[in-house]
C-alpha cells in the first residue's frame, strides 16, 4: 500500500502534448479521489515541456521536500535536431523563420562541434522559456513577439553524443546538469556548424538514479491509484 500523505515517488512517463502541471493535477485529482480528502501535496522535480515526453518525478506528501534534491541530479535526454533552419522558440513551437544551407554538413564536423559543447558552459536560455523577467515568464512576452535576451546560466554537459547518419537531422543523446536547456543547445549546434538548428524531438530518459523505464504511463498510475 503507498501511504501518500507520508510520501511517496511517483515516476511518470509523459505524453506529448501534456504539461508538467496538467500531469500534477490529474495524479492528484486520483489520489484525492481514492482517499476521500480535500487537499494532498503533489510536486514534480523538474518541467518537461509540452513537446517533450519522458520521465517526469512527481512527490507526494513529506516527500515534496526532496523535490529540490531530486532536481540537481544529473539529467539525460535523448532526442532529435533539424539542422539548415531556425525558429524563435528553437523547437518546433514556432514556425521556421530562416533557413541555411546544409551542403557542407558531414558526419565529423557535427561530432566535433558536439564534443566541444560538453564541459561547463554560460549558456543563454531561450526566450521561449519559464524564466521570470520583471515578474512575468520571458514566454507570455515572446508570444507577443517581444523576444527578450536573458542572461546567461553555468551548466554543465557531461555528455553529448551525436548519431549523424540522416544528416540535415541528428539524433543525440545528452547527460547534463539541471537548468540546462535541450532547444538552446540545439541552437548553439547549429550556430557552431554553420546550418542553423532547432530541436525537433526530445524524451527524459532518466534523472538521477531514476529511469523512465521504471516510469508508468498517467492511465496505468490512475489505475494503480484506484486499485490501492
Amino acid at each position: 500500500m503507498l501511504d501518500f500523505q507520508q510520501g511517496e515517488i511517483l515516476l511518470i512517463d509523459k505524453p506529448l502534448d501534456w504539461t508538467s502541471f496538467q500531469v500534477v493535477n490529474k495524479i492528484r485529482y486520483a489520489i484525492r479521489k481514492k482517499l476521500g480528502i480535500k487537499k494532498i501535496k503533489v510536486g514534480h522535480a523538474g518541467t518537461l515541456d509540452p513537446l517533450a515526453t519522458g520521465l517526469l518525478v512527481l512527490c507526494t506528501g513529506k516527500k515534496t521536500k526532496t523535490i529540490e534534491e531530486i532536481q540537481r541530479q544529473t539529467k539525460e535526454y535523448t532526442g532529435r535536431i533539424r539542422l539548415g533552419s531556425t525558429t524563435p522558440s528553437f523547437d518546433l513551437e514556432t514556425e521556421v523563420d530562416q533557413r541555411f544551407s546544409t551542403d557542407h554538413l558531414n558526419d565529423d564536423m557535427v561530432r566535433n562541434a558536439a564534443l566541444k559543447m560538453t564541459g561547463e558552459q554560460n549558456q543563454i536560455p531561450p526566450s521561449f522559456s519559464a524564466k521570470k523577467v520583471s515578474g512575468q515568464r520571458a514566454y507570455n512576452a515572446a508570444r507577443k513577439g517581444d523576444l527578450i535576451v536573458l542572461p546567461p546560466n553555468k551548466v554543465q554537459v557531461y555528455d553529448f553524443e551525436v548519431d549523424c547518419s540522416e544528416l540535415p537531422e541528428v539524433n543525440f543523446r545528452i547527460s547534463c546538469s539541471k537548468g540546462t536547456y535541450i532547444r538552446a543547445l540545439a541552437r548553439d549546434l547549429g550556430s557552431a556548424v554553420n546550418s542553423g538548428g532547432h530541436l525537433i524531438q526530445l524524451r527524459r530518459t532518466k534523472i538521477g538514479g531514476f529511469s523512465v523505464e521504471d516510469a508508468l504511463t498517467i492511465d496505468e498510475m490512475v489505475e494503480q491509484i484506484s486499485h490501492m
